[in-house]
């Protein structure tokens, strides 16, 4: 930007990125747009730290697009994954190396913050937006977008990246689309010190009664974080998994410091990113992992996209440069998240119908123990084993002739969620964001 140009932005207060929402997707695009040394506003409608409905599992990738210096708060490591089927046939799988940490949302979310404001973002905290508007009265002129508050408080940016969760008002604008609804119940349980050591550097996945359910018990010190999600509209009969679920572990008798709800939301496979120079990433994007509902992941590596991409649509002079960046940023996302998304609902579907294959499998079958492993610390994904595991791709293939799922050869790079969408939802969608690993 050139400093004449820099000299009349400053005049009218005009950011070059604003991001809205400060969960692990919105710090990430803040602290990327402001290593690159531009003028960053990232807004929060809470107050920091807050609480969120998460599992908090942080996986290879997560690790890996944290920022440089970044120190995990980890609570545990884990080192052995106990699979159950329904509260039956346990097994435990070890690993000499670890394969997950584990943390708390409000420290690990604060930390992400403190390096996005590090690196030069501004935060503001207890702020709502209302809405954006790229034509009217508002915009000055049509490199600018306006972000306007509740209370009426109107804020100028070239770019804005929504990152304010799976009800969000900036995916609502750009027209989000979602296909994938699930929902997750969770509990905090503090316990005894004995419990605790029982539990520590070990989880449980156990593998649900309803299709496409599972549970989770993650050891957090001297907290149990237990949770299960199931496709919504199953509400009653998840929250009696739950309660099952405790009482089998035999927790029933700890009192709960949390017990919390939220709805995991997946886009669908022609769902926009981006409208003019909004764009949005993690869950506002419906980004997460279709089968296990992981996000956090999802969340750092399409906010660090939308951040680096936010720079160069808020140096886009005209609509021609701002679509040409927009469809980037999109081809981007897919190229990467968008080939394990498509890989991920090929797996859902199978689960659904088979979840004692995938048990038998993860148990008894060392090359899909090995296969998660490798996805859990990083070194794979689950697109790269498809693509690159003959055995991986003949055994998927036979599991979408069984399910009648539609194979998706390496998931869609060129169609689907490619800039502009005219028009879009007004108003916020329904539910809670949040996501189970997420």
């Amino acid at each position: 930007m050139s400093s004449e140009n820099s000299s009349a932005d400053d005049e009218r207060q005009v950011w070059d990125v604003v991001v809205v929402g400060a969960g692990p997707a919105g710090a990430s695009a803040a602290y990327a747009a402001a290593v690159a040394g531009r003028r960053v506003l990232l807004l929060e409608k809470a107050d920091l730290p807050r609480y969120k409905t998460c599992g908090g599992g942080i996986i290879g990738p997560s690790r890996d697009s944290l920022p440089p210096g970044f120190e995990l708060p980890l609570r545990d490591r884990v080192h052995a994954v106990t699979f159950s089927h329904n509260g039956r046939f346990s097994r435990t799988r070890r690993s000499k190396n670890m394969l997950f940490g584990l943390i708390n949302r409000p420290e690990f979310d604060q930390q992400l913050v403190d390096h996005a404001q590090k690196a030069g973002a501004e935060l503001r905290t207890g702020v709502t937006v209302s809405r954006v508007e790229q034509h009217g009265s508002a915009v000055p002129d049509r490199r600018t977008v306006a972000v306007v508050l509740q209370g009426g408080e109107t804020l100028l940016a070239r770019a804005v990246v929504g990152a304010d969760g799976s009800a969000s008002r900036i995916g609502a604008h750009v027209g989000v689309k979602l296909d994938q609804v699930d929902l997750g119940l969770e509990a905090e349980i503090p316990v005894p010190e004995t419990v605790a050591e029982d539990w520590k550097g070990r989880v449980l996945i156990d593998w649900g009664p309803i299709p496409g359910s599972y549970g989770w018990v993650f050891p957090k010190g001297d907290t149990l974080t237990v949770g299960v999600i199931s496709a919504r509209g199953e509400g009653a009969a998840t929250k009696r998994y739950l309660e099952d679920f405790i009482g089998r572990l035999g927790l029933a008798g700890f009192e709960p410091s949390i017990s919390s709800g939220h709805l995991t939301r997946c886009r669908a496979d022609d769902s926009p990113l981006s409208r003019g120079r909004v764009l949005v990433c993690g869950d506002a994007a419906g980004l997460l992992e279709p089968w296990t509902r992981e996000g956090i992941s999802f969340a750092l590596r399409s906010g660090r996209l939308a951040g680096e991409w936010a720079v160069r649509i808020a140096e886009a002079h005209d609509a021609v440069d701002t679509r040409r960046q927009a469809l980037n940023y999109a081809f981007a996302v897919k190229a990467g998240l968008g080939v394990e998304m498509a890989v991920g609902k090929r797996l859902l579907a199978a689960f659904e119908r088979r979840p004692g294959l995938f048990h038998a499998a993860l148990t008894g079958f060392r090359p899909a123990w090995r296969a998660f492993m490798d996805i859990t610390r990083g070194s794979t994904s689950l697109g790269e084993i498809v693509r690159n595991r003959p055995i991986a791709q003949r055994a998927l293939t036979a599991l979408d002739r069984r399910t009648g799922a539609e194979p998706v050869p390496g998931g869609d790079a060129n169609g689907g969620a490619d800039g502009d969408a005219n028009g879009g939802a007004d108003g916020d969608a329904e539910g809670v964001t949040g996501g189970v690993t997420s």
